[in-house]
């Protein structure tokens, strides 16, 4: 308690409290006012717009996007701001104008209380909500743990406690009001969050204009940094800040753009269509009007949370080479001499006062690409009879991040931003976080209850206890997730893609499909969603080189590689859905054709035409 005592002031420890207190009393709320199994897990189908928006976008940006895809903006640059684009498109605009208003008639017409619910009724197959209900509780803790990662890791080292501790009592907080409230209280509760995380990066935006220089000035600051670039990003294919990676096919050169196009952009961007806890909140609100008229509001939000995260993320380059503090080495290779661009290997002084290299946990130099400063030189270093002056340099943010592109934002709102905004900005991550987790406890809750459970037993009458026992042990999953995983490089934005891209293969064409496709049968959807996972199973497992080089399967079947498609142009850093989507519609399609269609009974029942 002292440690905490002294790092942290009363002021945030009281905002803090106020904070927990409102979720509680929502939650409570929410409590009170779920009455029946609708109530708990549709929020008695009455959700007024403003708060369905406001839910939709609150559960949809966590803190995945903002520290975890805005530290990769950091890193990769303003490329990632095409997945803002795709985001709104497809997340705000295709789902709540063609996807909203088929998925909330059908829900209705079918009674309809989760995803998986509404696949399998659609289809007439308990298999397919089984298999859904399993697969999102199986899953959903991997992309759970991605959010609790990113609010623990500031939470943590705001309030100066322990990151484990700090992870459990984040947990459990959450955890808590989602059993208490269902999704009245989840939605209450998101309303609130969203109002904060709105506010939070409104400020964030405007504050680092002003730091920058402005809009004009700082842009084209950052594009005339890109000598600055990494040699090893340089060497898959990064061409700057503001620049798209070098695109083509055949080289490593061409990694990174497969890597940001693929993975984060379309894996993200479109599987957001097929998020289970998104699609349900198309089913709490009583008309096609309130989803028209939820458009604005959603659409205004996710661009204020991840333009504001990703322009940031990238923009925080620009801070960290002017106003970063600087590093101290000798130059071991110029850039641009004009304009002071140079590599440092960077040097501290020993006990002795000489100076000597500072390296790193594998026993290399510490080198950074810097913009040199006009201070005289500190010393010389004399190397095999050679002087190297002493000079400093500031560098990009990724390097005062020590390497953890996660811990870019984190570090920029530290060191650029005033005390008072690290207040507003725990509060920011602290709503997007439970939001977003509050949501996928209750979806991987209901979906063991409601989907596995009483499907395989036809029991009713324990549902809701199975429910809320299945939130506590997803939590537990995706805590045990969040500890083994924390230091491994951008697991946040890895696992978050991984999630939608694996919702996108197995569930799109079965959920579209089911929506718009009369045609289609129950044994497509089946093999479309069994098709869908298993590819992105296995991708996963043998061919995407960094999931399956840390699984380690593909290692002892190859006697060493990270790939089976090692060394075959680009593909090991292909994400999954290119491949597994597509393939999965095909199926769809082609069984539907050969397959006996649905019977008039049963689309009169789920489309409610003759």
């Amino acid at each position: 308690m002292n440690i905490l005592a002294s790092t942290v002031d009363v002021w945030t420890m009281v905002s803090v409290v106020v904070y927990m207190l409102m979720v509680v009393y929502l939650g409570w709320l929410g409590f009170k006012r779920t009455k029946t199994a609708a109530d708990y897990m549709v929020a008695g189908r009455e959700a007024h717009p403003l708060i369905m928006a406001l839910s939709y976008g609150a559960t949809f940006i966590s803190t995945s996007a903002i520290v975890g895809f805005g530290g990769v903006a950091g890193l990769f640059g303003m490329s990632l701001l095409w997945l803002t684009m795709l985001n709104i498109f497809m997340g705000i605009f295709i789902a709540f104008v063609f996807i909203g208003g088929p998925t909330r008639r059908m829900g209705h017409r079918l009674d309809a209380h989760t995803f998986p619910e509404l696949l399998g009724r659609r289809f007439d197959s308990k298999f397919i909500q089984v298999f859904a209900g399993g697969t999102i509780f199986l899953f959903m803790p991997l992309y759970a743990a991605a959010v609790l990662i990113g609010g623990t890791k500031y939470f943590a080292t705001q309030l100066g406690v322990d990151y484990n501790a700090a992870l459990f009592i984040f947990s459990v907080i959450t955890a808590t009001y989602v059993l208490m409230g269902g999704l009245k209280g989840v939605m209450y509760t998101d309303a609130l969050q969203g109002g904060i995380m709105f506010v939070g990066m409104a400020i964030l935006m405007v504050w680092t204009y002003v730091k920058v220089g402005g809009i004009v000035p700082s842009h084209q600051y950052l594009t005339d940094m890109a000598p600055l670039v990494p040699s090893k990003l340089a060497a898959i294919g990064h061409q700057g800040w503001t620049a798209m990676p070098k695109f083509g096919w055949g080289g490593p050169q061409y990694n990174l753009w497969w890597t940001v196009v693929t993975t984060i952009v379309m894996g993200v961007g479109i599987g957001v269509l097929a998020q289970p806890q998104l699609a349900l909140r198309f089913m709490t609100v009583k008309s096609k009007r309130e989803l028209n008229r939820a458009v604005p509001t959603g659409g205004i939000f996710i661009l204020a949370m991840t333009g504001v995260a990703f322009t940031v993320g990238a923009l925080s380059n620009v801070y960290f080479n002017q106003h970063g503090d600087p590093l101290t080495g000798r130059v071991i290779k110029s850039i641009n001499e004009a304009k002071g661009f140079a590599v440092l290997q960077i040097m501290k002084k020993d006990d002795t006062g000489a100076w000597s290299d500072v390296v790193d946990a594998k026993g290399e130099g510490k080198k950074a690409p810097v913009t040199l400063t006009k201070d005289a030189a500190l010393g010389i270093k004399v190397i095999d009879n050679k002087e190297f002056p002493i000079v400093q340099g500031r560098s990009i943010s990724v390097v005062y991040a020590g390497g953890d592109a996660e811990q870019i934002i984190p570090t920029y709102i530290t060191k650029a931003m005033p005390k008072w905004f690290g207040i507003v900005f725990l509060l920011t991550l602290l709503s997007a976080a439970m939001s977003t987790l509050s949501s996928q406890f209750h979806a991987l809750g209901t979906g063991i209850g409601r989907d596995v459970y009483e499907q395989i037993t036809g029991k009713h009458s324990n549902t809701m206890f199975v429910v809320r026992i299945g939130i506590i042990i997803g939590f537990v999953i995706a805590m045990l997730w969040s500890y083994y995983s924390a230091q491994s490089s951008i697991i946040i934005a890895r696992a978050t893609a991984i999630f939608f891209g694996l919702c996108a293969s197995a569930f799109m064409p079965t959920f579209f499909g089911g929506l718009f496709f009369k045609r289609m049968t129950k044994a497509a959807a089946i093999s479309s969603m069994i098709v869908g996972f298993l590819i992105t199973t296995c991708w996963l497992l043998l061919v995407k080189a960094q999931e399956a080089g840390a699984l380690g399967l593909v290692e002892k079947l190859t006697g060493g590689k990270d790939s089976i498609l090692a060394g075959k142009a680009n593909w090991p850093v292909v994400d999954q859905l290119i491949v597994a989507l597509p393939v999965s519609i095909l199926v769809a399609i082609v069984v539907s054709l050969f397959t006996q269609p649905p019977s008039k009974e049963h689309l009169h029942k789920c489309f409610g035409e003759k």
